[in-house]
C-alpha cells in the first residue's frame, strides 16, 4: 500500500467520503484504488492481500479501479520507489529473468537499452557476461559488469512505464 486516506479523496468524478487506499498490485504492477472494509485502518508500506489467506479474510472490501500515476497523492508517489525496490529485491528471480533473457529488437537496438542509464557499451558488457553464464543475482551483475544497483534500474524503468512514458515497449507494466 502506498497511501491511506481515512477521510476519502477528491477526484474528477467528485468527492468520495469513504476511506480509500492507494496501492500497487504486485503481480501485474498496476496502480490501484482500494476500499478497505469498514473500521479497518491501513498503514502505508503494508502488504495487503486481495484474496483470503488461509482462514483470514482480506482487510479490503474491493478494488474500485486502476489509477494513473498522476492520480496518486504526493505521498504515494514518494512511497512508490521504496515499494518497488522491496518488490524487486523480494522476488529477484522474476526480474533477473529480464537481464538474462532480454533480446535484441533489431540490429541497432536491444531491450536492455530501455533501462535508464544503460547505453551501448554497458549493454554489450551485459550481453557478453551473460554468454559466459546467466546472472545468479543482482550482486552477480554488479560484480561482472559496470552496472551498479541493477535493481534500481528495474525500478526506474517500472516508474517510467507507470508514468505513461511514450514508448512502444512495455517490459514490466501491462498497457
Amino acid at each position: 500500500m502506498l497511501d491511506y486516506l481515512p477521510q476519502g479523496r477528491s477526484t474528477e468524478r467528485g468527492y468520495h467520503k469513504e476511506p480509500v487506499a492507494l496501492g500497487l498490485g504486485e503481480s501485474e504492477l498496476k496502480l490501484l484504488e482500494i476500499l478497505p472494509k469498514f473500521g479497518v485502518p491501513l498503514t502505508p508500506g503494508d502488504r495487503i492481500p486481495l484474496v483470503p489467506v488461509g482462514s483470514q479474510a482480506p482487510p479490503i472490501d474491493h478494488v474500485r479501479r486502476r489509477l494513473s500515476y498522476e492520480e496518486l497523492t504526493a505521498e504515494a508517489q514518494r512511497e512508490l520507489p521504496v515499494a518497488l525496490e522491496k518488490l524487486v529485491t523480494g522476488d529477484p528471480a522474476r526480474f533477473l529473468r529480464f537481464y538474462n533473457q532480454a533480446e535484441a529488437v533489431s540490429r541497432r537496438f536491444h531491450l536492455l537499452e530501455l533501462l535508464p542509464g544503460i547505453g551501448k557499451k554497458t549493454m554489450w558488457a551485459l550481453v557478453e557476461e551473460r554468454r559466459r553464464g546467466p546472472f545468479s543475482g543482482f550482486a552477480d551483475i554488479e560484480a561482472r559488469t559496470p552496472v551498479k544497483h541493477p535493481e534500481k534500474l528495474i525500478v526506474g524503468r517500472i516508474i517510467q512505464e507507470l508514468q505513461g512514458a511514450e514508448d512502444k515497449y512495455r517490459l514490466f507494466v501491462p498497457a
